[in-house]
Formats: C-alpha cells, sequence, structure tokens
C-alpha cells in the first residue's frame, strides 16, 4: 500500500468526521470500512490486506499509525525512527529496518505533538528535545530539527505489561541463584544499591526486580525523568516525575527538586530512576541523612568508572573538595552492580561490588561477585557470575537487621 493512497483515504474519512462533537470509536470505524471498501471495489485487495488497511487508517485517528502494530508486538522492545521514512525495531537484542514508514514528515510530526501533549509537555523549535511516555507505560524521546539533521526523529522504549522478577533474571542467566539470593537478604537489611551499565543493558528492569525486595510495609518515594518503573508490591508509594519548563521558560520542576520534596515526605527509601548530573549531589546527601535501602542508577562502563562518573557530576553541581566528594560516595552508597550487554545480546550481572570506605584518598571496592566468561557455544557466551573469594566488610545494617552472619547468603 503506498503512503500517497494512505493519504488520499485519510483525507477521504476527514471530510466525512463531524469534528464539533465527539466521535466513538466504533463511529469512526464504520466510516473508515466504508470508505476502504468503496476503494476496494476499484482496487481489489485480500481480506487480509482490507483489514490492515482498516487497522492502519483507524489507527492513524486513534493510536499510532503505523507504529500501533509495532506497539502490540510483544517481540519488539524499542521502536527507534529515525526519520518519517527510516523506522527500525529491535526484536530479542537484534535491529532490523522495517518496510513501512509515514506517509510524510508532517504526519510524524503531528503524531509527536499528540504524543508529547498527551503527558504536558512541550517540543518545538525552540525546545526541540523531550522525554515523554505512552500510556502503556512506554518511554518516548523526540528530537527535533534543526537538531535532528534528518527530520523529526523518535524512539520508543517498551516495557512488559509484567515487570520481570528476579526469579526469571536468574531462569535466563542475567545473574546466578546465589547472586540473587545475596542481594535479597541485602535488600532486606536496608544496603544502599547503584545499578551501573551502559545503555540497553537492563538497569531500569533490573531496579524493578530488585524493588520487589523491599518489605511491603515500608513506604517509598520514586523520582524519575520519565516514569518507568513498574513498583506493584509496595501499596504505600508515591511516583514523581520532572516536569520541563512551559513556553515561557518557567514552571520547570527537576530532579534536583524532587529530591529536596521528598525528603519532606518521611520516606523509608528513595529510588531515583537515574542520575546524569548535578542531582548526584542531592542523592548522595539523601542517602547519607538516613534513608537506607535506597537505590538508583547510572551510566558507566564498570563498577569502578561509575564512582569517577559520580565525582563527576556531583562537581558539576557544587565546588566542592574531591576528598569531600568521595567521603559523600563511600559512606552514602554500600554496593554497586554492574551490568553489560554481551556480544550474543544477552544482559547479565558482570560486577557486584561493596564499597568499603577510603584508602589514600580513594574510594575502595570489595568484589563480592565477578563474572567469568567460559567461552563461547553456538554464538552464545557461556559463563555465569561467580562469588570472589572477600567476604562482606561492611556487616553493620545486617547487625541492624538482625540477619544471621554465619549462614546464609553473606559470609
Amino acid at each position: 500500500m503506498s503512503d500517497g493512497t494512505v493519504l488520499e483515504l485519510r483525507n477521504k474519512i476527514r471530510s466525512k468526521i463531524d469534528f464539533s462533537g465527539a466521535l466513538p470509536d466504533d463511529g469512526l470505524m464504520r466510516i473508515v470500512e466504508e470508505i476502504v471498501f468503496e476503494w476496494c471495489e476499484r482496487n481489489p485487495l485480500t481480506a487480509a490486506g482490507k483489514v490492515q488497511l482498516v487497522r492502519r487508517l483507524f489507527h492513524s485517528f486513534r493510536g499510532l499509525d503505523i507504529l500501533q502494530p509495532l506497539m502490540e508486538d510483544t517481540s519488539i522492545s524499542e521502536i527507534m525512527i529515525n526519520h518519517h521514512a527510516e523506522i527500525f525495531v529491535e526484536r530479542r537484542g537484534g535491529m532490523s529496518l522495517l518496510p513501512v514508514s509515514f506517509e510524510s514528515r508532517e504526519r510524524l510530526e503531528d503524531l509527536i505533538q499528540t504524543v508529547v501533549a498527551s503527558v504536558n509537555r512541550v517540543v518545538n523549535e525552540s525546545s526541540p528535545i523531550v522525554d515523554a511516555r505512552l500510556k502503556d507505560g512506554s518511554r518516548v524521546h523526540v528530537v527535533l530539527p534543526p537538531v535532528a539533521l534528518k527530520g523529526p526523529c523518535m524512539t520508543i522504549r517498551k516495557f512488559p505489561e509484567q515487570p520481570l522478577l528476579m526469579e526469571e533474571l536468574v531462569a535466563i542467566g542475567s545473574l546466578s541463584e546465589d547472586a540473587a539470593a545475596f542481594l535479597q537478604e541485602m535488600v532486606g537489611a536496608q544496603y544502599n544499591m547503584f545499578i551501573s551499565g551502559g545503555t540497553g543493558t537492563g538497569k531500569t528492569t533490573f531496579l524493578n526486580a530488585l524493588s520487589q525486595f523491599i518489605p511491603a510495609d515500608e513506604r517509598i518515594v520514586t523520582i524519575e525523568d520519565s516514569a518507568e518503573l513498574q513498583i506493584r508490591s509496595i501499596p504505600n508509594l508515591v511516583a514523581m516525575e520532572t516536569r520541563n519548563a512551559n513556553t515561557e521558560g518557567k514552571g520547570e520542576i527537576t530532579i534536583r527538586d524532587l529530591i529536596r520534596a521528598s525528603l519532606r515526605m518521611r520516606p523509608s527509601r528513595i529510588i531515583v530512576g537515574e542520575v546524569r548530573g548535578g542531582e548526584a549531589l542531592d542523592m548522595l546527601q539523601a542517602l547519607n541523612s538516613g534513608h537506607s535501602g535506597s537505590m538508583s542508577t547510572g551510566h558507566s562502563n564498570g563498577a569502578k568508572d561509575m564512582l569517577a562518573r559520580l565525582e563527576t557530576m556531583t562537581l558539576s553541581a557544587a565546588e566542592l573538595p574531591v576528598l569531600v566528594i568521595r567521603q559523600q560516595i563511600a559512606s552514602a552508597i554500600d554496593l554497586i552492580i554492574h551490568l553489560s550487554r554481551f556480544r550474543d545480546r544477552s544482559r547479565r550481572v558482570t560486577e557486584i561490588c561493596e564499597i568499603v570506605g577510603m584508602a589514600d584518598g580513594e574510594v575502595m571496592l570489595n568484589p563480592l561477585f565477578i563474572f567469568e566468561e567460559e567461552g563461547e557455544q553456538d554464538g552464545k557466551v557461556i559463563g555465569g557470575l561467580k562469588r570472589t573469594a572477600n567476604p562482606l566488610v561492611r556487616l553493620d545494617k545486617l547487625i541492624m537487621a538482625g540477619k544471621n552472619k554465619s549462614g546464609g547468603a553473606v559470609l
């Protein structure tokens, strides 16, 4: 089906719609079917072709146009629109170019404005970059010209309706049963955890899985740029999301603002979806103010690299001595969990390190679990997360929680 034909049929449908009142879905569907069947009298289509055309035209008014079938395809995890005629998707870690396109740049721009407006956000030439989300929780990132040179660009990160459990992550080989049991005990004992990794390594998925170990009688506050977390095991939950400035440059609410606000909400734990800049300082101060068991994520190439990035992010917020920043990090974060994406497209935990304090002005890491690669078979990386010989050093929170240190997953 050519884009010109779709545009022609869309215009015919639009001419029959009375925009003075609300048109129900079944009323729109009748109009679409009428136009399609009339067109098919001159241009025969198979039954399957008619159904596909009706769905596309209906979704162009009420759904996400050609993206709607992709959103309904559970095998697709990411949709990448480089411009109106170039759409890639990610399925099971592999990327492919689709043989579909929007009929025009203007149609893609209209869809972007509809998505952004639905969450009270604004994107235009003066503010060409925005994060938003769809009703199903999928994350949307938009970049418009002149920043995007090829035309409007949109990336949609989809999330499963049911977040993965830690048992499922163990089953697919993301981490070992031993490591999962260890982390469950650490979450219960209120150790502060930081999840690091590159783009697309599954940091948010893993954070969701970790949150399922939080006792149901606690009060949790989540803070995100665009809401992605799916924490359903905690009844007493406050979820907060940042807000961009309006067209007059006013009304912006940042992660830093929300972290400060959360401290007045009597949270048991604070979960910051991702730190990218100066909010790292506020997060560290919140963790050092008695909110044990809190969690966050950040981009890095490894546990040690995450420490350096936290330093850099904190320095962007305040001109503090590096030694002071390192002391803040050492006292605020107990564990760093690093995730990597392997050449076989699998996503796995590759490091679990304990921060044990300072020595000679450096933050010291104690590796507790390390991924050991054992080779490759049929294109799949063979190996697993192995416990090191190093015992857990910081036992204070375990003692406070009344955990038995003589056995279990800790030593």
